[in-house]
């Protein structure tokens, strides 16, 4: 273990300040009481709000960035997680309130630590990464809610995004039609390649004022919110479900109590950041197993270290990448 390492470390105070690589000691970091040495971790459309300033993410200041991480156990309090045994950690308030995971080492509560599944390692576990556990956590949402594949597609919005990339591969592996939409044409063969049935133009949700819209869709995992949300409110079918993951197009929706109450839709909200620890264990599992994304290589866009992480912020916020980018540490 070395005393002094590196980290991409954000000053936010009152508003935010800078960012970058720093050289930090051991003691600096965040209390816990196991520390991981950090191999990789990722990139997520918060990491990008945090690390650039573009929003206001960090509750505590200075913190390292980074919102998951997997590594291995160095020191531990907790027998049920000795040296050496490879982890992961994502979610539980890291770069929020918590040193994060770009950072050569974190050191975090023995609670919030997952034992790396069976079927996962270190590498595979980051290119899923908080954007694929957030994209099963939709998918069990919607099937604990009685979605099924016969009921018809689910639209997928802010589709070449890390959730969308993942909610389209594992909704089409667990045999679900897919509609895939998104404003790039140049993506197409990407999304296909994922999965997705059907790719549509984000013009395919009216906002024209109607309380409801025919019946199109029979779910949707919904990236975006704002009028996004509110349209597709309209234009499920009876009985489906729409599951808010994230609200990259606005934080505030105007629908119609109607389609709720004369076709029984349900819209249930994801948070990865505090789901229930037995949860976050369950989905990981299953990630490592039956939910196993195929060809996973394909959803990644880039690894990279962590002096290209203001970049690759840039390039996510402007919505100029598709898949998701893994940050290697070690």
């Amino acid at each position: 273990m070395q005393e002094y390492f590196q980290a991409f470390r954000i000053h936010a105070e009152e508003k935010f300040e800078h960012a970058g690589i720093e050289t930090l000691h051991i003691n600096d970091l965040s209390a816990g009481d196991v520390l991981i040495e950090v191999h990789y971790s990722s990139v997520n459309y918060k990491d990008a709000l945090a690390g650039s300033g573009q929003g206001k993410i960090l509750r505590k200041s200075p913190l390292n960035g980074g919102i998951d991480c997997a590594g291995v156990v160095v020191e531990s309090e907790d027998s049920a997680l000795p040296i050496g045994q490879q982890v992961l950690v994502n979610g539980c308030g890291l770069s929020e309130v918590h040193d994060g995971g770009y950072s050569q080492y974190v050191r975090v509560p023995a609670k919030w630590v997952i034992v790396m599944p069976e079927g996962l390692d270190m590498r595979t576990a980051m290119i899923i990464g908080t954007a694929g556990f957030t994209a099963a956590l939709a998918i069990q949402r919607l099937l604990d809610n009685h979605q099924r594949p016969e009921q018809g597609p689910i639209l997928v919005t802010g589709a070449t995004g890390g959730v969308g990339s993942f909610a389209i591969r594992l909704l089409s592996q667990l045999g679900f039609e897919v509609a895939a939409m998104t404003r790039q044409t140049q993506a197409h063969e990407y999304l296909e390649s994922l999965g997705a049935d059907h790719i549509v133009s984000p013009d395919c949700l009216s906002d024209d004022g109607a309380p409801m819209h025919k019946g199109r869709w029979s779910g949707a995992i919904d990236n975006l919110g704002g009028q996004a949300l509110a349209a597709l409110t309209k234009s499920v079918k009876p009985w489906g479900n729409i599951v808010s993951v994230g609200m990259a197009a606005g934080t505030d929706i105007k629908t119609s109590t109607m389609p709720f109450i004369l076709r029984g839709i349900s819209v249930l909200g994801v948070s990865s950041a505090n789901c229930p620890q037995h949860w976050r264990q369950a989905i990981w599992t299953k990630l490592g197993a039956t939910w196993h994304p195929d060809n996973i290589e394909m959803m990644l866009a880039d690894e990279i270290g962590l002096e290209q992480l203001p970049h690759t912020f840039e390039e996510l916020l402007n919505a100029n990448t598709q898949g998701r980018y893994l940050v290697k540490i070690i």
